[in-house]
């Protein structure tokens, strides 16, 4: 056996066999992941396919349809409602003839078939050489992330042209050969969006000089024929429109997000806002090329384009949702030296890309300019101000890598760790987080308030039946002290006015501060108390969900005052000054009782001081005197809140086991090497 081990066959053998079961273990990622892409895709047309005719393919009813701006006489830009190029409307006048059914069908499969192909290619122009991971699982990864994108989504609803000029130029930067071709198609392109244009002179500054003329002189042609036979339309799409500016909808629209948009929805408008777009126009221009032509440069083609189609994005006249996926297509740049801060970009692109803007950002007036140009916002910052890495960099392809808590056996045997939840003795980086804990927030709104049917009317009886039923368990418990304490409370004034305070403030205020303590003094336990406050939310979800329950302000002939929100009207079925914004029917379990107790906990468990931990779990208690005395929730609500914290603690555990300060603490006890200091300070 010695001889064995040292001649290497037994190790040789243990090599293959693990590498034969991380390539299986892909193959069965890739099937997966193409199953999403299947399913996604089959949700997407079902969707379109099944809506009533005159609400879906919107937009190509406006072109072709019965009373379509192809079918009528005169201009085809009568009505601004077709924002097509001349060329675009000279194409598509020949489906003017073609029954309503069938090319309803046939357009949104030949779109879905456009998006595979655009996923395909683009997966195909990754830098190379890629890893096997990449290479493998690239295309279903794109073509699923494009399906999930509000721009394709758009498109399919509307029955949109945009996803051809993409592949255009996709395939004439990647796939199609000869020295004229590709810039032929990429002419083709600009034919349809002009400001694909922007695309000759990257061809021009990285060599390929032929094709950029062939761009050039095939957009001229395709322009100069739709002229001729067009000449009308096609004056007043480049002289009156200033090559489509002011068609479709209004320009100042959230939905066209382009520099001429924004720029009219902060208030600019006549020959300032022609100057200043012109100016910061070109500037965007200038910047983005040379940035461009340096990934060209450095290997990096997909990007360059990606980049280029961005400022092509910001300089349009109008840039509608089904326009702008040159975005997506930036996630493929790598931003950060370390492997925590190396998904921040990309996953700030996906969700960008997927997400609405109400989403990313809270409902606040003062964050009104971002939000309503956050995708402009993204394709600003990627064609001039993301440091996208050098493939030069040391670590373009190694990132500074994390350190993790040596693995420590948890207390109980069954427990069933998860691997590649290992305990990070680092602080996560601060946009990701912020990123995160925003759209898992509005996520938690959104399933909250359709526990009820997506109205507190809609579940209303179902909720007040559940009250009845913990009312009767409390009185049969003795527990029954809510009236009591609710009328005692509202003869004090101030007593009333600080539990109203600790209410309506406190719920938010306590957990966020912690959390940003822990974040910025205590970083190895950050991520443990965040998990756990994670999956306590989790569940307080799913039992929003199955047992929506009225609390006791609003139970009927209950005659508990609600001193928070006023006096409600029964008799409407949307009643109270919060149910437009929320579920007044999420009261089982308490996550007000449930945040503060998990504040309680964590507090008692890290605080270094006797009376900080005595502090922390002061909050709970006054915390459920409040939900009380106001008259939002049960004693039991507190009871389930209390359930659910011990929950998110418990998966916490059985999925990642110990603390990592815990982890480490012990694997330095029992001799093992110690990689981090225990200090709770993050090195930079």
């Amino acid at each position: 056996m010695a001889n064995a081990e040292r001649g290497g066959r037994p190790t040789e053998s243990l090599g293959a066999t693990a590498a034969d079961g991380t390539r299986a273990r892909l193959r069965v990622a890739r099937l997966g992941l193409w199953l999403l892409a299947a399913l996604l895709a089959v949700r997407q047309v079902a969707a379109v396919l099944t809506t009533p005719s005159g609400e879906r393919l919107t937009a190509l009813e406006t072109w072709v349809g019965p009373d379509g701006v192809l079918h009528t006489g005169g201009s085809l830009y009568d009505s601004t409602r077709f924002t097509g190029t001349p060329l675009a409307g000279l194409v598509l006048k020949p489906l003017t003839r073609t029954a309503e059914q069938a090319l309803g069908w046939g357009w949104t499969f030949g779109t879905l078939l456009l998006v595979v192909a655009l996923g395909l290619t683009a997966a195909r122009a990754l830098p190379q050489p890629a890893g096997r991971r990449t290479a493998i699982l690239a295309a279903p990864v794109a073509v699923t992330l494009l399906m999930l994108s509000l721009p394709v989504r758009n498109t399919l609803w509307l029955g949109q042209t945009s996803i051809i000029p993409v592949l255009l130029v996709l395939l004439g930067c990647f796939t199609v050969r000869g020295r004229h071709a590709g810039g032929v198609l990429i002419g083709v392109a600009a034919a349809l969006q002009p400001t694909l244009l922007l695309f000759a002179p990257l061809l021009w500054c990285t060599g390929r000089r032929r094709a950029a003329a062939a761009t050039g002189v095939t957009f001229t042609a395709l322009t100069a024929l739709a002229w001729a036979a067009m000449p009308h339309d096609s004056s007043t799409y480049w002289v009156r429109h200033l090559a489509g500016a002011g068609l479709g909808g209004p320009a100042d629209a959230l939905a066209n997000q382009s520099l001429h948009g924004a720029l009219l929805r902060l208030g600019l408008e006549g020959p300032l806002e022609i100057a200043v777009l012109l100016l910061l126009g070109a500037a965007v221009v200038v910047l983005a090329l040379r940035r461009a032509v340096h990934y060209a440069h450095d290997g990096q083609l997909l990007l360059a384009v990606a980049v280029t189609g961005c400022a092509a994005i910001v300089i349009a006249p109008t840039a509608w949702q089904h326009q702008l996926l040159w975005v997506l297509l930036t996630a493929v740049g790598r931003v950060g030296g370390r492997t925590r801060d190396r998904m921040v970009w990309p996953l700030a692109v996906v969700l960008v890309m997927t997400l609405p803007a109400k989403m990313m950002l809270p409902n606040m007036a003062f964050l009104y300019p971002v939000r309503d140009n956050v995708v402009l916002l993204a394709a600003l910052a990627a064609a001039t101000a993301v440091p996208f890495l050098s493939r030069a960099s040391r670590h373009f392809r190694t990132p500074a890598p994390t350190p993790y808590a040596p693995p420590v056996p948890a207390r109980f045997a069954f427990v069933p760790l998860l691997p590649f939840l290992r305990r990070v003795l680092i602080r996560p980086n601060l946009l990701l987080e912020l990123l995160l804990i925003r759209v898992t927030y509005a996520a938690y709104a959104q399933v909250r308030l359709a526990a009820t049917g997506g109205s507190n009317s809609a579940g209303r009886a179902r909720a007040e039946e559940h009250g009845q039923q913990i009312l009767d368990l409390e009185r049969l418990l003795r527990m029954d002290i809510e009236h009591a304490v609710n009328h005692a409370v509202v003869k004090i004034g101030w007593l009333r006015d600080f539990f109203d305070l600790y209410y309506t403030s406190f719920h938010f205020v306590v957990p966020l501060t912690v959390l940003g303590l822990l974040y910025w003094r205590r970083p190895v336990d950050y991520r443990w108390a965040r998990s756990a406050l994670g999956f306590t939310t989790l569940l307080a979800l799913v039992g929003f969900w199955l047992y929506p329950l009225a609390p006791p302000r609003l139970m009927p002939d209950l005659g508990i005052i609600d001193t928070v929100h006023g006096v409600q009207d029964f008799a409407q079925p949307d009643y109270g000054t919060l149910t437009h914004l929320t579920n007044q029917y999420a009261a089982m379990p308490s996550l007000h009782f449930g945040w503060s107790l998990w504040c309680g906990l964590v507090i008692a468990i890290i605080a270094p001081r006797p009376w900080m931990k005595v502090l922390g779990l002061l909050h709970p208690l006054f915390t459920a005197a409040a939900i009380v005395a106001t008259g939002n929730h049960w004693i039991l609500d507190a009871a389930g809140g209390a359930l659910v914290v011990g929950g998110g603690f418990g998966l916490t555990y059985l999925l990642q086991g110990p603390r990592a300060a815990t982890a480490v603490v012990a694997a330095t006890g029992s001799g093992g090497e110690r990689p981090v200091p225990a200090k709770d300070r993050t090195p930079s």
